[in-house]
């Protein structure tokens, strides 16, 4: 059994800043690729970074230059600073990892809401 959990959603001002975390803990013995994907109300679940056990990084265009995410493989962690949040960055994020021989795990999710 692998667990993933969310932490660091909120409200905050647009401009403002956020960190989102996430830990996955369980039965793993190899992760392969973490990434985080977000769901805005009455939308499809996209992708908004992800990276893969050697560092790379992809990034969604509209999140390019704001978001950074990054990994701790000793720890199990995928983070996301999200910097110069938009009304439009308002979701619920979730984080999701590819582990053990390949299956696909996600997090219940953490909202992130931006607003003045």
């Amino acid at each position: 059994q692998v667990q993933l959990v969310e932490s660091g959603g909120g409200l905050v001002q647009p401009g403002g800043s956020l960190r989102l975390s996430c830990v996955a803990s369980g039965s793993i013995y190899r992760i392969f690729n973490m990434g985080w994907y977000r769901q805005a109300p009455g939308k499809q679940r996209e992708l908004v970074a992800t990276i893969n056990r050697g560092g790379s990084t992809n990034y969604a265009s509209s999140v390019r230059g704001r978001f950074t995410i990054s990994r701790d493989t000793t720890k199990n962690t995928v983070d996301l600073q999200m910097s110069s949040l938009k009304p439009e960055d308002t979701a619920v994020y979730f984080c999701k990892i590819q582990a053990n021989v390949g299956d696909t795990y996600w997090g219940q999710g953490t909202r992130v809401t931006v607003s003045s």
